[in-house]
């Protein structure tokens, strides 16, 4: 163990890679305590911070943030059970996604929640008649979820002015109110607008807000619905390449004080929402992996992880065209000089497996611990845990000094349970 070894609050990197294992998600509950508390500090006490649970769908980081105030974005079966679960309240739990299925129609229901968001007229009429049928007593409240038609930029993921499967089009909103007039059980009671993800610059953030609340505020005079909900996104980014600067943060919230305040003062009584996933979660995560080989191939050097993109997948660089790094720090050694540029890969069959390339690392043998920083969103979520049957990794939560799991690591046994041998008779084999 050595004394210059990364520490997480206090706990030796070896000592997690001992007890718990690699590959490895370690999550720091003082930065995620840290990001919240700062960007909560900065808006305006109207405007609630929903955590997306996309992100990072983990129980205790979902029951961590709720705890801190945090309430919920989810967009499926699972995740809001995994909120309630978590200790968030119903009324600070939203429900979007393009696709809902009568189930997940009939939990938000049953849960109670604030707003389901309705992507289209005809989600619309089905879960009017879906309340309907149940014999509710009070009408369900719902959110329209509206592709504006203005645009956003300075966005990695533009969602406005666009075709998209995501919300109605601005235009047929504005043409739906006959059908919002024939609802029997359903109660529209605002707007929902995502205009882009990873933003990094505050002035396309405040733009997009006071966009979206002209908006909400406009559909509602047309329509003649009340304005008490407007969820007007976030997508705020984090810094992950180089030549890549995080927010102002600072500055964002004056920004965003300066577009609430006039809404505010029109309609006191609005509840105003701002949804983030990867700006919660990110910087709170490191992937830590092991090397098994170091090698050399026709000058290049290369270091063999035990992890690779089957538990990183946002580290390939999905959806840009050119390949840009992580942040990527040797464990063992973080304050000693790069020694050559490293190519760092996982166990897979695949040439697709390259988790960060030719980074400037300290000397790499087998068995240091290296780690990929700000992977707190977007790890285990969005990759093929699966392929090539490695399984999913660990996870733990350090909190307060203290090393938890939070996530078992895969076993063979349990990506076997639930597969069935059916013999070449047709039966299945005992």
């Amino acid at each position: 163990m050595s004394a210059g070894e990364a520490r997480f609050q206090g706990i030796p990197a070896t000592a997690l890679a001992e007890e718990f294992g690699t590959p490895l998600f370690v999550y720091d509950a003082e930065v995620l305590e840290d990001t919240y508390r700062r960007l909560r500090a900065l808006l305006p006490e109207t405007v609630d911070v929903f955590y997306s649970l996309k992100a990072n769908p983990n129980i205790s980081v979902c029951a961590f943030l709720g705890a801190q105030g945090a309430g919920a974005e989810v967009s499926s079966h699972t995740e809001l059970v995994t909120a309630l679960r978590a200790g968030v309240h119903p009324r600070d739990i939203i429900f979007l996604g393009p696709g809902k299925d009568a189930r997940e129609l009939a939990a938000c229901a049953d849960a109670g929640i604030h707003a389901l968001v309705c992507e289209s007229l005809e989600e619309l009429r089905q879960l009017d008649d879906l309340v309907g049928e149940r014999g509710a007593e009070e009408p369900f409240p719902v959110l329209l979820r509206v592709n504006p038609s203005f645009g956003s930029k300075g966005s990695g993921l533009a969602m406005g002015g666009k075709p998209r499967q995501f919300g109605i089009d601005e235009e047929e909103v504005r043409r739906a109110k006959e059908t919002l007039a024939e609802l029997r059980h359903v109660r529209v009671k605002g707007v929902h607008a995502y205009m882009g993800t990873r933003f990094l610059h505050h002035a396309d953030v405040v733009h997009n807000t006071a966009g979206i609340l002209a908006m909400a505020e406009d559909l509602a005079g047309h329509l003649g619905i009340p304005l008490e909900t407007v969820d007007f996104g976030g997508g705020l980014g984090v810094a992950y390449f180089e030549n890549e600067d995080d927010l102002d943060l600072d500055a964002l919230g004056a920004g965003v004080r300066e577009v609430v305040a006039p809404f505010t003062a029109r309609h006191p009584h609005c509840r105003l929402i701002m949804e983030l996933g990867r700006f919660l979660t990110a910087d709170a995560g490191t992937y830590v992996v092991r090397a098994r080989y170091v090698k050399q191939s026709r000058g290049e050097w290369f270091v063999v992880a035990d992890g690779g993109t089957n538990h990183h997948m946002a580290a390939v660089g999905i959806g840009s065209f050119v390949k840009r790094n992580f942040p990527v720090t040797h464990l063992g050694r973080p304050a000693d000089p790069a020694a050559r540029p490293y190519t760092l890969t996982g166990p897979l069959c695949t040439p697709n497996d390259v988790v960060a390339k030719r980074v400037p690392l300290p000397e790499v043998v087998p068995g240091d611990l290296l780690g990929v920083r700000r992977s707190g969103a977007y790890g285990p979520t969005a990759s093929p845990g699966l392929f090539l049957s490695h399984g999913f990794p660990a996870e733990v939560l350090v909190h307060r000094g203290r090393a938890r799991l939070v996530r078992e690591r895969d076993t063979t046994e349990d990506m076997l349970a639930r597969q069935r041998l059916v013999g070449l008779d047709g039966e299945e084999a005992p």
